[in-house]
């Protein structure tokens, strides 16, 4: 159970380094493909499906504004073949609240769901 809880923090630990360093490859890797996706960016409502989800991603990763953004006191829960991160993402001085959820496919785990918010 610990190894399958690391690997979750590590998949959720690669989402915020490919978000960092604005790799649209390295974040497209990280969706699942054989699952519906859904994301809700800070401030907007939630997107669904995998090409409405990766068209955003790719616009704030190509934009070349790509935030020094990273995850602090993340918690990994694990649900079987599912499993959520709770954490806050960092950027600069402001502070979200952020939860990701994971599915295992093809042998490892590729999100589902990312959603961001402000800390009450």
């Amino acid at each position: 159970m610990r190894d399958e809880a690391q690997a979750l923090l590590a998949a959720n630990h690669s989402f915020y380094s490919a978000f960092a360093e604005g790799d649209v490859g390295r974040m497209e890797n990280l969706w699942a493909e054989d699952v519906n996706v859904a994301c809700s960016h800070p401030g907007a409502g939630p997107l669904h499906g995998r090409s409405v989800v990766m068209q955003t991603w790719n616009e704030i990763l190509q934009s070349g504004g790509a935030p020094g953004i990273h995850a602090d006191d993340a918690k990994a829960v694990l649900l079987g073949e599912a499993g959520f991160v709770t954490c806050m993402e960092c950027i600069g001085d402001a502070r979200l609240v952020a939860t990701n959820v994971f599915v295992r496919e093809s042998g490892r785990w590729r999100m589902v769901h990312h959603q961001a918010g402000a800390e009450s």
